[in-house]
Formats: structure tokens, sequence, C-alpha cells
């Protein structure tokens, strides 16, 4: 098969990001015919079509969507090589720089990476991160790696164990491997407004973001918690509104690290469940050396 040229790639995530070829070649500075033709001439080469054509644009096929996240990726470590190649072999507080784009969920991001990402940026001053906060629903951060729209992402991770190792993770079917290591390990409590005689009584409140099923499995088996009658955006909203007497709620650790003396919480014993918070990160960004010194740092936080 033939490979493409990175100004081809440049010109796919175009067209994905924008929506169409018009759209795109003024991004590029290109003419819709040269976008059009280069997007025909990739789609010959890997032999699938990577574009879906209408009155209204284009959008990324299934095989484009994966394309797309490969070719982000790929044009991703050509911006990185020469901070690479320039800190090979020079002491480790010169050797780190460039931009580091993270993508985390909004405690994580709130609580987690702000601590960890002043020491980093305190011994590599070259660092320049980016924080994005994603909402952990689909694809959630893991996407944003898979796609090539991050360097590295704090996720909650399923499954068993606490080592690093290859999870399929990320957007869509087909997802490649991703690179995982559990950073922290966090027990739910049960949260209710402060004072209250009888929590377990009180309506259960929820957000969108709890979902895993670790989580679930463990509720379902509870005969004292009732379906959620008020589902929230996020876990702070959660918070406030059982501080505002308005039910009760079950929340991991990092949420409440923003509890107030108007809630109280109680612990649901070594049976409850527990969320497994770590990073997401591709094969090849894990090997620069800015991703290396922030799973540095993000280890050293939560040891």
């Amino acid at each position: 098969m033939a490979e493409l040229a990175p100004h081809e790639l440049r010109v796919l995530v175009a067209v994905a990001e924008t929506g169409g070829f018009s759209a795109a070649a003024v991004r590029l500075g290109l003419t819709q015919s040269a976008v059009s033709h280069s997007v025909r001439g990739s789609e010959a080469k890997v032999g699938a079509v990577l574009f879906e054509r209408g009155r209204t644009g284009a959008s990324p096929t299934p095989a484009g969507e994966r394309a797309v996240g490969l070719a982000r990726r790929i044009l991703r470590l050509y911006e990185v090589l020469g901070a690479e190649v320039r800190g090979a072999g020079r002491e480790a507080s010169q050797a780190v720089g460039g931009v580091l784009r993270i993508a985390a969920f909004r405690s994580a991001a709130l609580h987690l990476l702000p601590p960890a990402l002043e020491r980093l940026t305190a011994r590599h001053p070259g660092i320049h991160p980016e924080v994005r906060v994603v909402r952990e629903l689909g694809a959630g951060t893991a996407g944003e790696v898979a796609a090539g729209r991050a360097d590295l992402g704090i996720a909650t991770l399923n499954g068993a164990g606490t080592g690093t190792g290859a999870a399929e993770a990320g957007a869509g079917a087909g997802a490649a491997a991703l690179l995982t290591g559990v950073l922290r390990e966090e027990a739910y409590a049960l949260v209710h407004p402060a004072g209250h005689p009888d929590p377990r009584t009180l309506p259960l409140l929820d957000w969108d973001e709890n979902c895993g099923s670790y989580t679930r499995d463990w509720w379902r088996a509870q005969d004292w918690i009732p379906r959620a009658t008020v589902k929230a955006e996020d876990d702070a909203m959660v918070l406030t509104m059982v501080g505002r007497g308005l039910g009760m709620a079950i929340l991991p650790e990092l949420s409440l690290r923003e509890a107030t003396d108007a809630v109280d919480v109680t612990g649901l014993g070594p049976s409850g469940p527990v969320r497994r918070v770590g990073y997401v990160t591709t094969p090849e960004s894990a090997s620069t050396l800015a991703v290396r010194a922030l799973i540095r740092e993000l280890r050293s936080e939560t040891a």
C-alpha cells in the first residue's frame, strides 16, 4: 500500500474537523479541488472510503474516523520530533519542552492534575501544559487520546489489576490498544445532608458520568438504594444539591474534596464500590520525554 504523505494527513484532519472540503481548503490555504483530489488520492491508497459526501458537507466514515485519529497521532510525532532529538543526551531539566496536551475529567482536572503540573513545570520550565476537561461519557478522555487530540488522558479505568498495561479504549470499534496505568483507587461514600437522622430514606441524586459497571453492579445489589429521582450534569452539582437537603448521593473521593459542612460523609464499608483512576496514552506518546515526565509526577502525587 502506498504511504500517505504528511500533507495528505493534514488534509484528512482538516476535512474531518471543518466538516467539508471547502472549509478545509480555507483552513489550509488550498483550493477546494486540491482538497478533493487529495482525499480521493488518500482513499485510493488506503483502499477505503474515508468520507461521506453530501450537500451539507463531508463526514468521516468509520474507516475515516480511524484514519483521521491515526493521522493526528502521526502528525503529532512530527511536531515533537525536534524536541525529542534535541533533548537526547541533555540534562533532564533542559531536555523536555513544548506543548503537552492533556484531557481529564472534571474532578481529576481540579484536584489531581494541578500539584503534578506544578512540580512538572518547576522541573521542566519548557513544558507548556494544555488541559481540557472532557466528560467521561462515550469515548471520554480515552477517546481523545485515541483520536490524537490529547497526548495523555486522566480516565476512569475498568477491569481488574493495578499495573501498567495495554487496554482497548477510545473512540469506536477497532480503536488501537492504548497504554494505561492506575494512579489511585478511591472508595465511594454515602453523602447526605448534615445531621439527617436517616439519610437512607432520602431520594437518590446521581450524575451522568457516574455510569461505571463496577458501581452499578454494587448499586443493584443494595435493596436500600432507590432509583435516582434527579440526575445532574456533574458531581459538583450533585454535591451542592445534597447540601441543600434535596437527597443523598454516592460519590467517589475526588468528588468529595469539595464537600462543605452542609453535608456528612458515611463510608460504605469494605464491600463498597471502588473507582480506579489512571492515565491513558498511546504507545508512541508514552515514549516521549514530556509524557514520561508527567507520568512520573502523577505517580509521585498518588504514591
